[in-house]
């Protein structure tokens, strides 16, 4: 099941990394892809270590924080640094299963990754195609959000991107840990809204700083 959370940045906040990625180097996204889906990514990304998305990062983080829908649905327990991507025209990101443990760069922590996440960074009028495709038992749902909204959905699941036939698709993109491991179970896909209080959403990335 998916979870659409609106407003998790608001519209300035949105425009501020926008300022930031346009000012930003960007590299070929296989970097962060595993040998089966790497031959399926067609994208660009900003690199793992760049300050860019060190910056960026640390304002979700911080959002993610706030937000007691995400932390009720999600229940957190590490969360991967955020990465950025993008799509212009033509590239798209072919069916795949993400990766069922992560390794945060330059430190020794592991995360499982319990459920994946996309925050849109674009409006939907920006750009035709690109939308997240999410397969589950009842079919195949397409994903299209404002800026600033986020949705979560089950890492275990099958999904795509469709190709981008005008304008750029951006987006960030990262993985939790949830302190519900079955992911059938976890609160995003079930009725539960009780906020958890232990979480700590930039945990995980005040130890890859401390690491690094």
């Amino acid at each position: 099941m998916l979870l659409a959370i609106p407003q998790v940045l608001s519209k300035q906040q949105v425009k501020r990394c926008r300022q930031v990625m346009d000012a930003a180097e960007w590299v070929n996204g296989r970097g962060t892809a595993g040998p089966q889906s790497g031959s399926v990514k067609h994208n660009m990304q900003l690199p793992e270590a760049s300050p860019a998305a060190e910056q960026l990062g640390a304002m979700i983080l911080e959002a993610l924080s706030r937000s007691p829908l995400f932390i009720s649905a999600a229940i957190p327990m590490k969360i991967f640094p955020p990465l950025f991507n993008r799509y212009g025209v033509g590239q798209h990101f072919g069916t795949h299963v993400d990766g069922a443990v992560r390794a945060v760069p330059g430190t020794p922590v592991r995360i499982r990754t319990d459920l994946s996440v996309t925050l849109f960074l674009a409006e939907p009028e920006e750009y035709d195609g690109g939308e997240l495709a999410v397969e589950d038992k009842y079919g195949v749902h397409e994903v299209k959000l404002p800026a600033g909204d986020m949705v979560l959905y089950p890492a275990t699941s099958l999904h795509h991107v469709n190709p981008v036939t005008r304008g750029m698709r951006i987006a960030s993109f990262f993985w939790l840990q949830s302190m519900i491991r079955d992911s059938a179970r976890a609160p995003c896909c079930s009725t539960s809204t009780r906020p958890s209080r232990s979480f700590r959403p930039s945990a995980a990335w005040r130890m890859r700083r401390a690491c690094g």
